[in-house]
């Protein structure tokens, strides 16, 4: 795996390139926006994921991923030393698969780079059935199936369910959650209505609606299906 880590500062950056290196991943490093920006335009299709660290002297790690994720759908990671709610639901909202706040054990940061590609690789390869616990989603029929017998949603239950599919694990903001349905629907639907489809969900698909744990709420961040 290569991966385009982009950190201002030297010692931390030659310390983490160090370190991946002894996990063997090849590592390209950057130590400011404008050489990233570089590479992202010419060298992205050789990179596998991107650690980005928020804060850097001529720029900002949102922007970075911005632009990547506008080359090439692959993973971004933030490396950030702020923990608040604000920083982080804003690098979701950019498109930041995750997040690790510093300091952080380099053990951990292995664990969250193999946690993410796996699950991008894993939501990469089309397949026509997504299995996530007890429900099974068909696409090719566009259904859905709780133990093998049919769970029967609306058009859009089924639209909304199926962008939580798509990202098993990973925390999707309400705004991104409205995005996405409209982009999908062409439909309005503001934030109350969401509110609604996804009690509609959990009524339909869960054991116990009242303590779901299928369609999880993340305090102040959004919703996670799966780990």
């Amino acid at each position: 795996m290569k991966i385009l880590l982009v950190e201002d500062d030297r010692t931390i950056a030659s310390g983490l390139e160090y370190s991946l290196k002894q996990e063997e991943y090849e590592t390209l490093v950057c130590h400011n926006a404008a050489s990233a920006q570089e590479v992202i335009h010419n060298k992205i299709q050789d990179i596998d994921l991107c650690l980005f660290d928020l804060n850097l002297p001529d720029g900002s790690g949102y922007d970075l991923c911005e632009l990547v994720k506008k080359k090439q759908d692959i993973p971004v990671i933030f490396l950030t030393a702020y923990d608040d709610e604000v920083n982080v639901v804003m690098g979701l909202d950019m498109g930041a698969d995750d997040y690790i706040t510093k300091p952080f054990r380099i053990r951990e940061l292995v664990s969250r780079i193999k946690t993410v590609y796996r699950r991008y690789n894993r939501h990469t390869q089309p397949k026509n059935t997504i299995e996530i616990d007890s429900i099974q989603i068909n696409t090719l029929e566009g259904k859905v199936y709780k133990q093998s017998n049919e769970i029967l949603l609306t058009a859009l239950e089924y639209r909304l369910f199926l962008i939580f599919a798509n990202h098993i694990g990973q925390v999707l903001t309400r705004a991104q959650l409205l995005d996405r349905i409209w982009d999908v629907a062409g439909d309005f639907v503001n934030d109350n209505t969401l509110t609604v489809y996804i009690k509609r969900l959990r009524e339909k698909l869960e054991d116990d609606p009242q303590n779901p744990t299928l369609i999880k709420t993340v305090r102040g961040m959004g919703y996670k299906v799966g780990e």
